[in-house]
Protein backbone atom coordinates (compact mmCIF):
# COMPACT_ATOMS: atom_id res chain seq x y z
CA UNK A 1 0.00 0.00 0.00
CA UNK A 2 1.48 3.30 -1.09
CA UNK A 3 0.95 6.59 0.66
CA UNK A 4 0.28 9.60 -1.49
CA UNK A 5 1.86 12.81 -0.26
CA UNK A 6 0.80 16.21 -1.49
CA UNK A 7 4.21 17.64 -0.65
CA UNK A 8 7.83 16.98 -1.47
CA UNK A 9 9.88 15.99 1.58
CA UNK A 10 13.03 17.64 0.21
CA UNK A 11 11.10 20.89 -0.18
CA UNK A 12 9.94 20.66 3.45
CA UNK A 13 13.53 20.10 4.59
CA UNK A 14 14.68 23.08 2.54
CA UNK A 15 11.97 25.32 4.02
CA UNK A 16 12.76 24.18 7.57
CA UNK A 17 16.45 24.89 7.02
CA UNK A 18 15.66 28.37 5.69
CA UNK A 19 13.59 29.06 8.81
CA UNK A 20 16.46 27.96 11.03
CA UNK A 21 18.98 30.07 9.10
CA UNK A 22 16.82 33.18 9.37
CA UNK A 23 16.20 32.75 13.09
CA UNK A 24 18.48 34.26 15.67
CA UNK A 25 17.60 31.49 18.13
CA UNK A 26 17.06 27.91 16.89
CA UNK A 27 15.20 26.91 20.03
CA UNK A 28 12.78 29.82 19.76
CA UNK A 29 11.87 29.12 16.13
CA UNK A 30 11.38 25.44 16.93
CA UNK A 31 9.00 26.34 19.76
CA UNK A 32 7.17 28.79 17.47
CA UNK A 33 6.66 26.09 14.84
CA UNK A 34 5.44 23.67 17.51
CA UNK A 35 3.03 26.22 18.99
CA UNK A 36 1.62 27.12 15.59
CA UNK A 37 1.19 23.46 14.72
CA UNK A 38 -0.59 22.83 18.00
CA UNK A 39 -2.83 25.86 17.54
CA UNK A 40 -3.67 24.94 13.93
CA UNK A 41 -4.39 21.37 14.95
CA UNK A 42 -7.11 22.48 17.33
CA UNK A 43 -8.42 25.30 15.13
CA UNK A 44 -8.82 23.06 12.11
CA UNK A 45 -9.93 19.95 13.97
CA UNK A 46 -13.34 19.92 12.27
CA UNK A 47 -12.20 21.50 9.03
CA UNK A 48 -9.40 19.29 7.72
CA UNK A 49 -8.14 20.51 4.34
CA UNK A 50 -5.50 17.88 3.72
CA UNK A 51 -5.56 14.91 6.10
CA UNK A 52 -2.19 13.69 4.77
CA UNK A 53 -0.35 16.85 5.86
CA UNK A 54 0.64 16.91 9.50
CA UNK A 55 0.19 20.15 11.47
CA UNK A 56 3.94 20.58 11.98
CA UNK A 57 4.57 20.38 8.23
CA UNK A 58 1.77 22.83 7.56
CA UNK A 59 3.28 25.21 10.16
CA UNK A 60 6.71 25.00 8.53
CA UNK A 61 5.23 25.78 5.12
CA UNK A 62 3.22 28.73 6.45
CA UNK A 63 6.10 30.21 8.40
CA UNK A 64 8.55 29.86 5.52
CA UNK A 65 6.02 31.51 3.20
CA UNK A 66 5.71 34.39 5.66
CA UNK A 67 9.50 34.67 5.73
CA UNK A 68 9.98 34.65 1.96
CA UNK A 69 6.80 36.55 1.05
CA UNK A 70 6.18 39.21 3.68
CA UNK A 71 3.35 40.70 1.61
CA UNK A 72 1.07 37.78 2.57
CA UNK A 73 1.22 38.79 6.23
CA UNK A 74 -0.40 42.16 5.63
CA UNK A 75 -0.26 45.31 7.71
Amino acid sequence: MQKRHSFDSSQIMYRAEELLKAASNRYRITVQVANRAKRRRYEDFDNIDDPMMKPAIRAIIEMSDELTQPEIIGD
